[in-house]
């Protein structure tokens, strides 16, 4: 018989095992168990708990308990319909929603092509590992482009507030591939940088023996309506036939976002973005704000804040415990910072971006005007220091609306070094109002988030596409034939929602009236 216990508590130290526990609380010594969810209750910083959902089969008899009840698999079955459409899938863009989209179409039969605009795995690391050490950067492959997507350069973070039967599928694909089992049961699971470089390689490899075709350093330019198929173009000059054409491109892809709006007519409008900072702390400092004396019990600790002042909402946003705070750039002479952990968070610091929503009517209501107002603060950045340095202050002189003159006991992780300025001189007023807001905010919160020491980096505004590319409800664009998926069409934010959005345009193609 399969049951499940709900909310069963350990506390952070005890030397019991899970299965000690579980055979002492309900007299049970035949049994297996499995882990459905963990989280970590932390309000009481005298007796912190591990709170399990568990999956218990045994033939033992168990007693009535309130945190028992019996099991009922909600899980359902993932069906591959065979592609019988005339021409093969094109997928622009390898990152989040372009390899489940990918993956789920090579299992159909439709043997996908993959267009990527920036390099395969490896050469991209190279290319990635050339910016930062000599500040060489490479239009095409960097943080945001290439195999992978911008995602591949972060901690890996797959939370989502997104509710679907599907996502469970994403997590246990990604284990498939190499990512550790723990990510199917953790509240706050993350793959680390390290770890999702091997996943993606090793799903890319399952795509190409089901027969993808991927085609690297690849840009899609055009795609030219003919009699009976869309004509796709790519700035290579080459040239490929398909009835389906699947636009992950990512959000920092403006050329084609522009192309697609003043040369293809596709239909658009703008949206809310955010824009803000990173803040760094010392990772045992957050630890210890936390997790107070269980801080060495317990893996490095995460914290996801947010609040409302002055009419916007304010919030923490892909926080990197043990992370390090990356040069983001894709355009010469900006400054785009993103953060990143490895798998064991090994880090000093633990950092996270302070984000502040920014509205159509911020920036002038008009379709593009998102990209001309994301690129202008980006360039402001850049020419606080040149040289891709990144402006910054600390935490103390920030609030009193001073600049500080050397760090303290933070440490800058950012690899091109910093210059400490007003950060009014790269963000807007009320972006910069409304982190201080929200600092004085989260400090409630969070006790000990406001500290004197910790380092706030800019700037940080790629966090989401500040335009969508309109669908219908067969998630095809105004241009017959394009499907928009992902974060640059406007329809996701993180990687889980991404891969998500991917998987399931993919899934409604095949399954669509192939007479259409």
């Amino acid at each position: 018989m399969q049951y499940q216990i709900q909310s069963f508590k350990v506390l952070v130290g005890t030397s019991k095992s899970l299965e000690e526990l579980i055979q002492a609380k309900f007299k049970i010594y035949r049994f297996t168990y499995k882990i459905l969810s963990r989280s970590i209750d932390a309000r009481n910083k005298e007796a912190i708990y591990y709170v399990y959902h568990l999956l218990i089969e045994t033939n033992e008899r168990i007693q009535r308990h309130s945190l028992l009840t019996k099991y009922e698999s909600k899980e359902e079955k993932i069906l591959y319909p065979s592609w019988k459409k005339p021409y093969p899938p094109v997928v622009v863009g390898f990152g989040p929603a372009g390899i489940f989209a990918s993956l789920y179409l090579a299992r159909c039969g439709a043997t996908p092509i993959i267009l990527e605009r920036g390099s395969a795995m490896d050469e991209r690391i190279k290319d990635v590992e050339e910016f930062i050490q000599n500040k060489t950067l490479k239009s095409n492959s960097n943080i945001q482009f290439g195999e992978g997507g911008a995602g591949t350069f972060s901690d890996g973070k797959l939370t989502t507030n997104v509710k679907n039967p599907w996502i469970q599928f994403i997590f246990k694909e990604l284990v498939s591939h190499g990512a550790n089992e723990d990510i199917l049961y953790d509240a706050m699971p993350h793959v680390g940088t390290d770890c999702l470089r091997k996943v993606i390689k090793n799903i890319r490899e399952e795509i190409k023996s089901l027969g993808g075709h991927f085609y690297f350093q690849t840009q899609f330019t055009n795609a030219v309506p003919k009699e009976d198929y869309l004509l796709i173009e790519t700035k290579q000059n080459q040239t490929f036939q398909t009835k389906h054409l699947l636009l992950g491109i990512g959000h920092s892809a403006k050329d084609t976002i522009k192309h697609l709006y003043h040369q293809m007519h596709l239909k658009m409008e703008p949206k809310a973005f955010s824009m803000g900072v990173r803040v760094e702390h010392l990772a045992s400092y957050i630890d210890q704000c936390q997790y107070g004396k269980f801080a060495s019990d317990l893996p490095k600790a995460y914290y996801k804040l947010s609040c409302h002042k002055n009419g916007r909402g304010i919030y923490t946003f892909c926080m990197c415990p043990g992370g390090y705070v990356m040069a983001s750039a894709s355009d010469e002479h900006t400054i785009v910072t993103n953060g990143m952990s490895n798998q064991k968070r090994e880090g000093k610091n633990s950092n996270s971006a302070i984000l502040v929503d920014v509205r159509p009517e911020d920036y002038g209501n008009s379709t593009l005007a998102g990209l001309e107002f994301q690129r202008k603060y980006e360039e402001l950045a850049f020419k606080q220091a040149g040289n891709y340095k990144a402006p910054a202050n600390l935490m103390k002189e920030f609030m009193n609306n001073e600049v500080a003159t050397s760090l303290r006991s933070v440490e800058a992780t950012y690899p091109h070094g910093i210059h400490f300025c007003d950060l009014r001189s790269c963000l807007p007023e009320f972006v910069v109002e409304g982190i201080q807001a929200g600092i004085l905010e989260f400090n409630q919160k969070l006790k000990g988030f406001y500290h004197p020491d910790a380092v706030l980096i800019g700037i940080e505004s790629r966090s989401s596409s500040p335009v969508r590319i309109l669908r219908n409800e067969n998630r095809e664009s105004s241009f017959s034939g394009i499907y928009p998926i992902g974060e640059g069409a406007g329809y996701a934010g993180g990687i889980i929602s991404a891969s998500l959005d991917g998987l399931l345009t993919a899934m409604k193609i095949v399954g669509e009236d192939d007479e259409r």
